[in-house]
């Protein structure tokens, strides 16, 4: 070695005095003689360029670097085996290295020029071998590598997962990989220190050599095979935007669950155990540790995405709604990681890209709700609920907005986005098209009673449904207040257009110019046979209909009761006391006050209930 240190020393004196001798020739000749008077060997001779042998420190130190280099090229075995042997060995590639650099200032000289073209054809040969050696201590150290306490023993819920939370690929090796947890708070270490130190001592020279890329390249193309083997062990399975689409739904909403799964243990745990392996082997070399980490990460990232993208441009189907808000919270919740994990410029695209997708999501969101609306729309009026009862189109709608409504906040977000509407407008909007259908469907039944029971009903469901939850709150107080009278005017419009033909009957004229003697008996008489009619009639088709709501149903016998029972009673009074009727009255009266009260109490109990019963 002592040798050649002096042979760089003279290369370097030799550089000074050329310098020199092209600036100031004065100053080149003194230079030159304080040099051969401190060391012979420094002699105008040595020295100058004129010499055909100025290269032979350079050929020198070549011979001796490519003895020492190409037996570690040449060798079969690794030779990061032997830490005495990767150590001689990256010794020479820095001297190597420092020789090119040295030397590459006096390139101009056609000796020299063939020199570093050797030198950099060694250097090459040398990259090749220290490139496989990366590769080799990637691939053992995956390999041989077991999870500490420090990782907290993940695994993937996997079968043929050991105990020692290293899953098996199938073959001879092993694969430790990370398991999905409550607790996101955990880094995994999936190279020994060991190793991770050797490949960083590898990277300095690849990158100090100018073989950066080709370092990231190898190490991106390791690790990337281990994280989508991770990604499969959480069940995510590669499918195109196409395969996605074409899905039956059931089938998607499965592997939306996996993919919620598989998004987060990748950005809270896998990411960001990739970025910090990547830092640690490319400590000191910022830019070939961020492009490693893209080429790792931008597969499987991209796989997740796509499958967000095909969710988002999907069908509009209604029932897709809770799942696509799944896909979104999800997204939503996970944007600080990817600003975090993907803070580099490499991974902007990748960035920017979670941001549409995540948007497009929110846009999916509305549609559903604008599809809706349309289901609302094209519900056609067809055959009436038996028994003015309540509708399907009621139900579905009520209990779909009940549930949407537990993700009010993502909602609210979501509508947030459309300047023109709010989530609050959203659902009042969907309540008067509900409201409307009603409307429309309740012209289907021919009595006018059954008109208002059918409102009722329906109207009753949907305040019940608003009341107590998050859709309430939504459509505020006034909205019930508002809804509640509405009921009102359908029960006051069922009792009129019901039994005001009954209490007419019922109406006893008791004018000095109204019917007397003879004529007023035979009144009293059709009066009497007339309410037996209606009442008849009224009873046998009322007690086929449904009123599902039993306070809603006590309240109308209630008030049948109240309008209906006094004015009978008098009725009845007054006949048992008119002339020529009076003791045969017995035959007229058909029913009792009290017959009179039971049979209104057996309203409204058909067989009109939806399958199930309420819900």
């Amino acid at each position: 070695m002592a040798e050649n240190g002096e042979e760089k020393l003279l290369a370097v004196a030799r550089h000074i005095a050329r310098t020199l001798g092209h600036n100031d020739d004065t100053m080149a000749d003194d230079i030159l003689q304080i040099f051969s008077n401190f060391d012979g060997r420094f002699s105008r001779e040595k020295m100058t360029d004129d010499d055909p042998r100025s290269c032979a420190p350079l050929e020198h130190s070549l011979k001796s670097l490519d003895r020492q280099i190409s037996q570690y090229v040449a060798s079969d075995n690794p030779i990061w085996a032997d830490s005495a042997d990767s150590s001689a060995f990256l010794d020479s590639i820095d001297e190597l290295i420092s020789t090119i650099k040295d030397w590459s200032p006096m390139g101009g000289d056609k000796s020299i020029t063939a020199c570093l073209v050797r030198a950099e054809h060694l250097l090459q040969q040398a990259m090749f071998r220290l490139e496989d050696e990366f590769r080799s201590l990637m691939e053992r150290g995956g390999e041989s590598f077991e999870l500490t306490e420090s990782t907290g023993n993940l695994s993937f819920d996997s079968e043929d997962e050991d105990e020692e939370g290293v899953i098996s690929n199938g073959e001879d090796h092993q694969i430790p990989v990370a398991q999905p947890v409550n607790d996101y708070d955990i880094i995994i270490d999936a190279l020994p220190s060991v190793t991770i130190n050797d490949l960083n001592e590898i990277a300095k020279r690849m990158v100090s050599a100018g073989f950066g890329k080709e370092c990231s390249h190898v190490y991106s193309s390791c690790r990337r095979e281990f994280l989508e083997e991770s990604m499969g062990r959480l069940g995510l399975q590669k499918l195109s935007i196409d395969e996605v689409q074409k899905m039956p739904w059931q089938e998607a909403e499965e592997q939306i669950d996996r993919w919620v799964k598989a998004a987060n243990v990748a950005l809270r745990i896998l990411f960001p155990s990739e970025r910090r392996l990547c830092d640690r082997v490319f400590f000191g070399f910022s830019s070939a540790a961020d492009l490693s980490f893209m080429e790792v990460c931008r597969g499987s990232t991209i796989q997740l995405l796509n499958f967000a993208d095909a969710i988002a441009i999907g069908s509009r189907s209604p029932e897709r709604l809770f799942k696509v808000l799944d896909a979104f919270e999800t997204l939503r919740d996970l944007m600080p990681e990817f600003e975090t994990v993907f803070a580099d410029q490499y991974c902007l695209l990748l960035r920017n890209e979670a941001v549409t997708i995540w948007k497009r999501l929110g846009e999916a969101i509305r549609g559903i709700f604008m599809e809706l609306e349309n289901l609302i729309r094209r519900d056609p009026a067809k055959a009436a609920v038996p028994g003015g009862g309540l509708h399907p189109i009621t139900r579905y709608v009520m209990n779909y907005l009940r549930a949407a409504c537990r993700s009010r906040q993502t909602l609210e977000q979501v509508f947030e986005k459309d300047s023109s509407s709010s989530l609050s407008v959203q659902m009042a909007w969907i309540m008067e098209l509900l409201e409307s259908n009603l409307e429309v469907k309740s012209k289907i039944y021919r009595d006018p009673a059954l008109c208002y029971v059918f409102m009722m009903n329906n109207g009753r469901y949907i305040v019940q449904k608003v009341n107590d939850n998050e859709l309430g709150s939504l459509l505020g107080d006034d909205w019930i207040r508002k809804h509640n009278a509405k009921i009102r005017q359908y029960h006051s419009n069922y009792q009129r257009s019901s039994w005001n033909k009954v209490l007419g009957v019922l109406k006893i004229d008791n004018s000095t110019s109204g019917p007397t003697g003879a004529a007023a008996s035979r009144s009293m008489k059709e009066k009497i046979k007339l309410f037996n009619s209606y009442f008849d009639e009224i009873c046998k088709t009322q007690s086929t209909w449904i009123v599902f709501d039993e306070q809603l149903r006590e309240e109308l016998k209630i008030s049948v009761t109240k309008i209906l029972l006094p004015a009978y009673g008098n009725f009845i009074g007054k006949l048992q006391i008119t002339p020529d009727i009076g003791k045969h009255s017995e035959r007229l009266i058909k029913y009792s006050v009290d017959d009179v009260e039971a049979r209104i109490n057996e309203l409204f109990q058909g067989t009109g209930a939806p399958a199930g019963g309420k819900k």
